[in-house]
């Protein structure tokens, strides 16, 4: 499968507390918007995502669609594809937000030792 852009969602408690801590660390903010308390930032081709108030834990997060850059991509699998694919395997699906047969959605899933995967397409 291809999985698209892959990045850390972090919850936060502090957005700007964290923005500076990892800007600290060399990562610079390449997207979001702080006044809704979501960053996405980057430090090279890795990415993070800062998240305060929108996630219980820290995520893994796939990107169907996109290259690291947030580029979309002219042939990719689409999150409906990854999520039919999961549910065949007998993978639980544990939320999802597929309304339409194409365009944005997502859906969640976890490992077998609770680490949560976010399937988050946007284009």
């Amino acid at each position: 499968m291809k999985l698209g852009a892959f990045s850390l969602s972090l919850a936060v408690k502090d957005i700007e507390v964290s923005k500076v801590f990892y800007q600290n660390l060399g990562f610079e903010v390449f997207g979001g918007d702080q006044s809704q308390n979501w960053l996405i930032m980057r430090n090279e081709d890795k990415k993070i995502g800062l998240f305060q108030g929108m996630f219980d834990k820290n995520l893994m997060t796939f990107n169907p669609g996109w290259d690291n850059n947030c580029n979309t991509l002219e042939s990719f699998d689409d999150v409906r594809e990854i999520h039919n694919k999961c549910q065949s395997d007998g993978v639980e699906i544990t939320s999802s937000a597929i309304e339409k047969d194409s365009g944005p959605a997502s859906f969640f899933i976890a490992d077998p030792d609770g680490n949560v995967i976010l399937f988050d397409q946007h284009v």
